[in-house]
């Protein structure tokens, strides 16, 4: 891994994306009444958004205040592009983007000063510290999932089981390089929790880890490619080499918790809870609001709305869980992964800069690595 190459440049991106971003504390006491009535006097405001839910959000939000909100689906590499060029252009469109590629979003539009980060301060006792800055407004889950109707609970309680050869080529999940959220997931464990991957192989094999690799997550990733997992270039293709209902083979994966949802028609996914050290990861989707947006107070009124249970709910449905405390996800959200929240490794923005700068690194391990 080449993280010498990179530890200069990526602490001068944080350093910008902090200085970018870290403005919500200095603004006056929050009034959601004023606020309301300045955003009335703005023109309407466009959101984008990776999933179709924003158009049913949007549409709530300009019911109930009264002002009016459009919102559009696009992935985040597109929304990115649409960002960058308004800006460059001085003729802002786009004034909220919520963003599920958190590094992209900080080094291409936060560092440059095209978006910045807002926090409604009212919220803020209810917001974790990690999620404030910038702010995130959704996590969403990537759990390791099995089928129900093979096993009564989890067949593996320890990922590194997951790079035996009990499990080669059983393990279902989206190519690391076509989904960036993965490599950022595997930077993130080694950032933030690599003692808790080398514990865990400690406590599966009665022995610390050796590796030459530079970090307990470098040589799980490295030995789980080289199991030959089942790779797609889909969620719903991992779901369904899992959960169909008329498999015959065992298999375990990453796949989202929105998937469980096909759970009603037919599909046997089932959440590995208690898996060591972590059950899945969380992905954030961060809520920015464009620099030159020329409806300032509809943009924060559009922010904080995406942070009350009232705002959140479309998604909520499908396990994306609020940053909110206070918000908790619906009984009849299918996969149960509020109950094992604590299970997951939360995704930390304050170091999106670090997942950037190493996805190159990542990448390549993998791919150095991987075996069909």
């Amino acid at each position: 891994m080449r993280h010498s190459r990179t530890l200069l440049s990526s602490l001068m991106l944080s350093a910008a994306v902090l200085c970018g971003v870290a403005n919500a504390g200095a603004e006056e006491a929050f009034d959601l009444d004023k606020l309301i009535e300045a955003a009335k006097q703005e023109a309407p405001i466009t959101v984008y958004d990776s999933t179709g839910k924003i158009v049913e959000q949007a549409k709530a939000f300009s019911e109930k205040y009264g002002v009016q909100a459009t919102g559009v689906k696009s992935s985040a590499p597109e929304t990115l592009e649409i960002v960058i060029r308004e800006a460059q252009a001085n003729n802002v469109k786009a004034d909220v983007v919520i963003l599920a590629d958190a590094p992209a979003a900080l080094s291409q539009i936060v560092a440059k000063g095209y978006a910045k980060s807002w926090l409604p301060t009212d919220l803020a006792k209810d917001i974790p510290a990690i999620y404030q800055d910038p702010l995130t407004i959704v996590l969403a889950p990537n759990v390791w999932t099995y089928n129900t109707a093979l096993h009564d609970s989890c067949p593996v309680s320890n990922i590194w089981q997951l790079t035996e050869a009990d499990w080669k080529g059983k393990v279902a999940m989206q190519d690391p390089l076509g989904k960036p959220s993965y490599t950022d997931g595997f930077n993130q464990l080694a950032t933030h929790a690599d003692k808790a991957v080398a514990d865990a192989y400690q406590a599966q094999y009665g022995k610390p880890l050796e590796t030459d690799e530079t970090s307990a997550t470098a040589a799980w990733v490295k030995a789980l490619a080289a199991n030959s997992p089942l790779l797609t270039d889909s969620d719903g293709a991992a779901a369904e080499s899992i959960g169909a209902p008329d498999t015959k083979d065992s298999f375990v994966g990453l796949v989202s918790t929105a998937k469980y949802r096909d759970n009603k028609d037919g599909m046997k996914l089932g959440l590995c809870a208690g898996l060591s050290p972590f059950s899945g990861w969380t992905y954030p989707s961060l809520g920015l609001i464009a620099s030159g947006t020329k409806s300032p107070n509809a943009a924060k009124l559009f922010v904080r709305y995406m942070m009350t249970a009232e705002g959140i709910a479309p998604q909520a449905k499908d396990g994306k869980m609020s940053t909110n405390t206070t918000i908790s996800l619906p009984d009849s959200e299918p996969s149960g992964v509020g109950k094992v929240r604590d299970q997951l490794l939360s995704y930390d923005a304050s170091t999106g800069a670090g997942d950037w700068e190493a996805r190159q690194d990542w990448q390549d391990l993998w791919a150095l690595n991987y075996k069909k």
